[in-house]
């Protein structure tokens, strides 16, 4: 994941420069929400290379996501509040990322509750069936989330271009 992030960010960093953030940030948010569909699809029989393939596609589309994201971002500011929409960008990351796991490890326990018939609040040995039952919910609520904010980024890109005409 950070390999193909490494790789895949500055190109889409200098791709946004040339065609436009809105459209990266929109595949981006695509193929993350595709790589976690298919993550959702995986179960204790799964190949590992197929697991990496579908890791790879969700690490494609964050590296070309995030740059272009952040330069959309910042472009949206007058240079004397460029600290300040930093600072706001970062927080708001933050944010997401503690709530996002807050979200998916409740999701992950309740669906394994349910799964079991019983209050879970750790992995059960010799239950993955039950593990991938919670994971399998949290991969497509997160699919969905993800493909929700493709849908209002490609909002933003067609009512962009409806604006220039």
């Amino acid at each position: 994941y950070p390999l193909l992030l490494t790789i895949a960010a500055p190109i889409s960093g200098t791709l946004s420069d040339k065609i436009g953030s809105e459209i990266l940030t929109f595949i981006g948010l695509m193929l993350i929400s595709f790589g976690l569909f298919l993550m959702s699809t995986l179960n204790t029989d799964s190949n590992v290379l197929i697991m990496l393939v579908f890791i790879a596609i969700m690490s494609i589309g964050m590296g070309l996501f995030q740059s272009p994201n952040n330069s959309l971002i910042m472009s949206k500011v007058s240079k004397d509040k460029l600290g300040i929409a930093g600072s706001v960008n970062a927080l708001v990351r933050n944010l997401g990322m503690v709530c996002g796991i807050a979200l998916a490890t409740t999701l992950l326990y309740t669906m394994m509750s349910f799964e079991i018939g019983e209050r879970v609040t750790d992995y059960v040995p010799g239950r993955s069936d039950a593990f991938i039952y919670g994971m399998k919910a949290v991969y497509v609520t997160a699919a969905v989330i993800s493909f929700i904010g493709a849908l209002l980024t490609l909002y933003r890109l067609t009512r962009k271009k409806a604006n220039k005409n």
